[in-house]
């Protein structure tokens, strides 16, 4: 049964005149009569009765009308849930205490109500993501994907760049040093567990290291970030990296501190992965608020090649 036809028949019923509905629709009367004519003979019987003031439902059409109406406002409904800003901008941040969340924090913050979606692909490498993106699991994620692995379909923009830090416990060589150069840390122990093969952060962190001489340990069990606290407070030789702003929390007599990189300033390069041509108005307005209030990158930074968009 065309659609059209009962959005027609349902304009006619409530208009009681086939111009009026014809004005409502914004189509001719001749398209009006035709789909009316087309929908009758579909049934095989009559929906409207032609009267001299206009037109009024036949009994089969009164019997029709709820039914076509309740058809109409679920189309009607449909069609809405997929149109640009129809629906909440589902968004992977990858891990709820780093850069991209806290991004889309403070743009949340500052547009209360703004409808939003987020999630953490945590388990899937920025290949996963991208076709999360493209198959539309998720509308948007933030990666470190090297421009010539973009997939055909997917814009990728460099908004979001997370300057790293060294964080210490109170006995560490680097403790109470203002900051740090990254060929400093060569012959220190920098550990990070919970890497895995084959993502783009162990991409990342191979460059690191071979750029700079580092040593980055990524064995042992990752119990999570507590555990991890913990274990940099009572050791003088194990440090970790972390980027600037991210959101650790640990106790007060822990002492930790977060020491800056500089000379050059290593960088974590966040990429804002959507599909081309998407339109939703909440990913228009994030993206201008990271294009223009985003943390300004260091004069002196450090990315990988083919990650320095």
């Amino acid at each position: 049964m065309d659609v059209e036809a009962l959005r027609t028949f349902v304009a006619v019923a409530e208009a009681g005149q086939f111009q009026a509905a014809a004005d409502a629709l914004g189509i001719s009367q001749q398209a009006v009569s035709k789909r009316i004519a087309t929908l009758e003979r579909h049934l095989a019987v009559t929906l409207l009765v032609r009267t001299p003031r206009g037109s009024r439902p036949s009994r089969d059409g009164q019997v029709l009308l709820p039914h076509a109406r309740k058809v109409v406002a679920a189309v009607e409904q449909a069609e809405r849930s997929v149109r640009p800003g129809g629906r909440p901008l589902r968004i992977d941040v990858l891990h709820r205490r780093i850069a991209p969340a806290r991004a889309v924090h403070r743009f949340y913050r500052a547009r209360p109500g703004t409808a939003l979606d987020v999630v953490t692909l945590s388990d899937e490498n920025a290949a996963q993501a991208a076709q999360a993106v493209l198959e539309g699991t998720v509308d948007a994620s933030f990666r470190a994907l090297p421009v010539d692995q973009v997939p055909a379909g997917i814009s990728a923009e460099r908004l979001l760049n997370a300057p790293l830090e060294l964080l210490v416990g109170p006995g560490h060589p680097f403790a109470d040093a203002p900051w740090v150069r990254p060929a400093d840390l060569a012959g220190h122990r920098i550990w990070i567990p919970g890497i895995r093969p084959g993502t783009e952060w162990a991409a990342f962190y191979r460059a690191l290291s071979g750029a700079f001489g580092l040593s980055i340990d990524a064995l042992g069990p990752h119990f999570g970030d507590d555990a991890l606290m913990d274990a940099l407070a009572d050791s003088d030789s194990s440090a970790t990296l972390v980027g600037r702003g991210d959101r650790y929390r640990w106790p007060r007599s822990h002492a930790l501190r977060r020491i800056p990189l500089r000379r050059p300033t290593p960088v974590y390069p966040h990429l804002l992965l959507s599909r081309t041509g998407d339109r939703h108005p909440v990913l228009t307005a994030l993206r201008d608020q990271l294009r223009t209030s985003g943390p300004r990158l260091p004069d002196d930074a450090w990315v990988p090649d083919g990650l320095d968009h």
